[in-house]
C-alpha cells in the first residue's frame, strides 16, 4: 500500500487525511497530542509536535513514505519541506520554503523580481528611521500566519506597542513594518507542477478591517474584466516565479488598488487556510484540489477533471452569538444551502484575537 505522511491533525488537516485514505494511501500523521480529530482518523498517529523536524524525519526514514504533505499552515509547510527534501521526495526547494514563509525575505524577493512593493523594514524594536514611513503602516510578525499580531497603525504613538506585539508572536522575534496598501483584498489559488502554474480560483476575502484584519469570510468565484484578469495573472505568476515555487499548492494574497493596480500582499507555498483550499476551490470549480496536492507530492501531474458541478461557495466565520444565531436561522430556513458546520467553541466568546480563536465557521453553496 502507498504511504503518505501528513503533518498536522486539526480539522483542516483532517480533510487531507480523509482524502488520502479515499485515494488508497496508508496515512501516517504527526502532531502534538491534543485530542484533534486527525488523531482518530489517521491509520497511524505519532504524538510528535510538527516543529520537531528531526524526530519526524527519523520516524519517516522507517516509514518510507511516497509523499509528505500538509495544507493551510506555514509552520507545517516548513517541516514538510525539510522532511521531503531529506527523503528525496518531490517538494519545493529549501530556499523557496524559506522565502515563502518569511515576510521580510518575501518582500526582498519581490523587489529583486521588479514587482511593486511598499516600503518596509524588519525590526525587533522601535527605531527612529521608521518615522520616515508614510502612515498608515501595517505591522506583523515576519514568520506567522492566521492574522496573528497584525496591526494597522495610523498614529506613530501606537507604533511601538504594535511592534512589541508582533515581535512577541514571532518565532524569530522579528516584525515587519510596511506601508499600507489600499484596496479590495483577494487571494489567488494555484497548483504547480515542475514550475508550471495553473490558477484554479480567485477568492474574495472579507475581514474585520483595521486594526487587526481578522478574516470574517471568503467567497468564490469572483468576476473580473478580461483586462483586470490579465493583470492579476501576470503579476501573480511573476510573483510565484520570484518565490521559486515549483510544485504543489500556493495561496497568494493581493489587493486591487482604487486606481486599478494589482499589489501583492504575500504568497504562501501551500493551500490557503480558512477552508479556501480544502473546500471552496473544489466546490467552486469542480476540481479536486486536495487530490492535486497529493498527486504533485508524489511526483505525478495534477489531473484537471471536473468531478462535481461548480457552485458559488462561501465560508462565514463566527465571532459573536449573533453570528451563531444567524447561522442557525439559515440552517433552519434554507438547509439546502448549508454544506458544513464546524464545531462551535462558545468558550471563545469575547476572546477573538486572531483566526485561531474564532468560535467556528459554516460553509454554504448556491447554484451559479
Amino acid at each position: 500500500m502507498k504511504k503518505i505522511v501528513i503533518i498536522g491533525a486539526n480539522d483542516f488537516q483532517n480533510r487531507l487525511i480523509l482524502k488520502a485514505k479515499e485515494m488508497g494511501f496508508e496515512t501516517h500523521v504527526f502532531a502534538w497530542k491534543d485530542g484533534s480529530v486527525g488523531e482518530q482518523t489517521a491509520d497511524y498517529f505519532y504524538p510528535i509536535s510538527i516543529v520537531e523536524t528531526d524526530q519526524i524525519l527519523e520516524k519517516c526514514r522507517e516509514i518510507q513514505p511516497d509523499a509528505v504533505v500538509s495544507i493551510a499552515s506555514d509552520l507545517a509547510n516548513i517541516t514538510v519541506g525539510k522532511v521531503a527534501d531529506e527523503l528525496g521526495l518531490p517538494c519545493n526547494s529549501p530556499e523557496c520554503v524559506h522565502i515563502s514563509t518569511n515576510k521580510y525575505a518575501m518582500r526582498e524577493a519581490f523587489i529583486k523580481a521588479g514587482l511593486a512593493t511598499p516600503r518596509f523594514y524588519r525590526v525587533d524594536r522601535m527605531e527612529v528611521y521608521l518615522f520616515g514611513l508614510k502612515l498608515p503602516v501595517i505591522v506583523k510578525p515576519t514568520d506567522r500566519s492566521g492574522s496573528r499580531a497584525i496591526t494597522k497603525v495610523t498614529d506613530f504613538e501606537d507604533l511601538e506597542a504594535a511592534i512589541k506585539k508582533a515581535v512577541s508572536q514571532s518565532f524569530e522575534k522579528q516584525a515587519i513594518v510596511e506601508e499600507y496598501i489600499e484596496g479590495e483584498e483577494y487571494s489567488y489559488e494555484t497548483i504547480s507542477y515542475k514550475g508550471n502554474h495553473t490558477n484554479l480560483a480567485i477568492t474574495k476575502k472579507y475581514t474585520t478591517g483595521a486594526p487587526n484584519f481578522i478574516e470574517t469570510g471568503h467567497v468564490e468565484p469572483c468576476e473580473f474584466s478580461e483586462d483586470m484578469l490579465y493583470k492579476i495573472h501576470y503579476v501573480m505568476k511573476k510573483a510565484l516565479k520570484a518565490l521559486k515555487i515549483t510544485d504543489g499548492a500556493s495561496h497568494g494574497e493581493f489587493k486591487i488598488t482604487p486606481d486599478g493596480k494589482v499589489r501583492i500582499i504575500e504568497i504562501g507555498s501551500r493551500m490557503g487556510g480558512d477552508c479556501i483550499g480544502s473546500d471552496l476551490v473544489s466546490l467552486s470549480t469542480g476540481y479536486d484540489y486536495m487530490e492535486m496536492v497529493i498527486d504533485t507530492a508524489c511526483g505525478n501531474p495534477p489531473r484537471f477533471v471536473q468531478k462535481t458541478v461548480p457552485k458559488k461557495a462561501a465560508v462565514r466565520f463566527l465571532f459573536t452569538m449573533e453570528d451563531v444565531e444567524e447561522m442557525r436561522r439559515l440552517e433552519k430556513e434554507h438547509p439546502e444551502k448549508i454544506y458544513r458546520i464546524s464545531d462551535i467553541h462558545l468558550s471563545n466568546l469575547g476572546k477573538v484575537s486572531d483566526s485561531s480563536t474564532r468560535l467556528g465557521y459554516y460553509i454554504t453553496t448556491e447554484d451559479l
